[in-house]
């Protein structure tokens, strides 16, 4: 493998979302990416260089591109994994729009994080395919299958948080923002189920729904299942989570 340039900077790879624009020149709509910037804006303040990913059409490209970043954050979006990544039937009355293009080049980009350590971050849905990608799987909507959760789409409140959840003692997470609670937002109706390989548990909503994971078997793979580049702007705590993975970033 070649040898990352140095940079005082580390480059971040930030996964885009894919949909549908019209331009026009063209009656229909053409495939467009999409990045909602207060991700570049959580990085770059972090001490990052952010880049956004453009789907490559081969494993070969995808990996051909990873070689030049020092880190990949895998964004949140409005879509689920389709179940048979995870071995389960789906749920068509439980599933939301699937982009199964979207999905084979994050889970390309993550197969290629773990086997080099290269620090990965998961935000919402990155977390998710994060947990998929190491053999896990996610229930296909909360509410439907585990009876006692309490509402976990509150897209109103993402910018003041909406529960609080656990940090477990002894994870990178507990580390990272030195405290047993932290307040976040919450906007998902799927969740992860059975752990992947070698993950663990960072963090727990009051109702017991997984709330973060990170990797015991590599130097940076964490996942959390809400959105901190919301809060960045008013919770230090938030902040740390962008902070830290930078710094592993710079020691990649």
């Amino acid at each position: 493998m070649k040898q990352r340039p140095y940079r005082k900077r580390p480059l971040i790879g930030i996964t885009p979302d894919v949909t549908t624009a019209r331009t026009s020149s063209r009656k229909r709509g053409e495939p467009t990416l999409l990045l909602i910037e207060r991700y570049a804006r959580a990085i770059a303040g972090a001490g990052g260089i952010p880049l956004i990913l453009v789907p490559a059409s081969s494993r070969r490209a995808t990996r051909e591109t990873a070689k030049f970043l020092d880190g990949i954050l895998v964004t949140g979006g409005n879509f689920d994994i389709h179940p048979s990544r995870y071995g389960e039937a789906s749920r068509e009355d439980l599933l939301g729009e699937v982009k199964e293009d979207r999905t084979e080049f994050e889970l390309e980009l993550i197969s290629w994080a773990l086997e080099r350590d290269l620090p990965l971050l998961g935000v919402c849905g990155g977390e998710q395919a994060i947990n998929v990608a190491l053999g896990g799987s996610l229930y296909q909507d909360i509410a439907t299958q585990i009876p006692r959760a309490s509402e976990h789409q509150k897209g109103a409140w993402k910018e003041r948080g909406g529960h609080p959840v656990r940090i477990h003692d002894g994870t990178k997470l507990r580390e990272i923002v030195g405290r047993d609670t932290v307040e976040v937002n919450t906007t998902h109706h799927q969740a992860v189920k059975k752990l992947g390989q070698g993950l663990t548990v960072n963090a727990t909503a009051e109702d017991g729904v997984i709330e973060g994971i990170e990797s015991k078997d590599h130097s940076f793979i964490l996942g959390v299942q809400w959105h901190p580049e919301f809060l960045t702007h008013k919770d230090p705590f938030q902040r740390k989570i962008f902070a830290a993975f930078i710094a592993a970033c710079k020691k990649a």
